[in-house]
């Protein structure tokens, strides 16, 4: 079994005090974080943040501690198992800017919209998994 390998990261911003989540629709028509194959002596954050950047045009600051594997088999070609490596990463007052070669449209979705718009359940995991660890993190 050939294996590829990711890395991205569940971005977002505040707005009104309210999470925001990058949510990106590739060219295939599906939604999902930004995120990209690892290339040469990359490390996982080298990755996530070349693909975000490349993806959206932002420049986020990683959440230490927060790191989530994703793994299936890619569903045109069951001989290929996918590993996506994705963080946590937030930004502020960037503009978003899609690469029309892998994006189709970008949104900023709060929590419950995001989560509706992604269609698989790995990444959907992810972004539970995101907003229940942000939500140990915010001060009371």
């Amino acid at each position: 079994m050939l294996e590829e390998k990711s890395c991205g990261a569940v971005v977002f911003t505040l707005i009104n005090g309210q999470r925001h989540y990058v949510i990106v629709r590739q060219l295939d028509g599906h939604h999902g974080f930004p995120k990209g194959h690892v290339e040469g002596e990359e490390t996982e954050l080298m990755t996530a943040g070349r693909e975000i950047k490349e993806e959206t045009g932002l420049e986020p600051e990683f959440i230490k501690g927060f790191r989530y594997v994703d793994e299936y088999l890619l569903p045109h070609n069951n001989n290929i198992k996918k590993q996506v490596v994705y963080f946590l990463a937030e930004y502020s007052q960037q503009k978003l800017v899609p690469q029309a070669a892998e994006i189709s449209q970008i949104e900023l979705l709060p929590y419950n919209a995001a989560y509706k718009r992604l269609e698989f359940p790995g990444i959907r995991a992810v972004l539970q998994l995101a907003e229940r660890y942000l939500q140990r993190k915010a001060p009371n």
